[in-house]
């Protein structure tokens, strides 16, 4: 039985939800199949309003507005830089470095894709930290400083490890994995004096729950407490 996907209520505030969107599921309506948005507001039963996106393949945590006002002042907060989002993701090939920075200018490229460029105009910066699983699978905890297209993948790319399962920037393998392995896991921000703090640990792939992944996940603990190298 092949399950659409979908997503999950995680947190309802007055002025914005969290939710969890599962990979395959178009942000917007596409080819006549509601896409996220649609089914938050048929679940709330009231328009909501995005403020920030995940590509179809990507999984995780977002934040919807639940009117025009709050979807201001998210966006603020978005532009403003004072929202930490840390991601995960799974390669199988060995970066260039094990943690730094990545960052550079992003230029459109073939096929829709993007490349990093090594121009500094408006750089996309990406800090990111990188630990072995087992033989031929790595983790990687990114945390991007700027917003870009694709700016998590191509960063990836430009490493030399892009992200398994990413059709766009890894080669093509025979045994193609069931999905591509990148997460939004943590959501961090503060307003009007109050902190607000979300995590959510993947939910579906095969390499993602393997035990070797999942008590790596669970050793490293919350993302924000780990210790990053000393910014540039």
């Amino acid at each position: 039985m092949i399950i659409s996907p979908g997503f999950e209520l995680i947190a309802r505030e007055p002025g914005f939800v969290v939710v969890h969107k599962d990979p395959g599921l178009d942000f917007h309506d596409c080819d006549g199949r509601p896409g996220l948005c649609s089914l938050v507001r048929d679940r709330l039963g009231a328009r909501v309003f995005p403020v920030h996106r995940l590509d179809k393949a990507t999984s995780g945590l977002l934040l919807l507005a639940r009117n025009r006002e709050w979807a201001g002042v998210l966006a603020g907060l978005l532009r403003e830089r004072a929202v930490q989002k840390y991601y995960i993701a799974l390669s199988d090939l060995t970066p260039g470095k094990k943690q730094g920075l990545v960052q550079g200018d992003m230029a459109r490229s073939r096929r829709g894709s993007w490349k990093l460029a090594r121009s500094m105009t408006r750089p996309a910066r990406t800090r990111f930290l990188s630990w072995s699983v087992r033989p031929g699978l790595r983790l990687f905890v990114m945390k991007p400083m700027t917003g870009r297209t694709h700016q998590l993948r191509v960063a990836m790319k430009s490493l030399g490890a892009p992200i398994l399962g990413d059709s766009l920037y890894h080669p093509i393998v025979p045994d193609w994995p069931d999905r591509m392995y990148l997460h939004a896991h943590t959501l961090l921000f503060s307003l009007d004096g109050r902190d607000f703090a979300y995590a959510c640990p993947p939910r579906s792939g095969d390499m993602f729950l393997e035990d070797a992944t999942q008590s790596m996940l669970q050793a490293l603990g919350p993302l924000d407490g780990l210790a990053w190298p000393a910014q540039p």
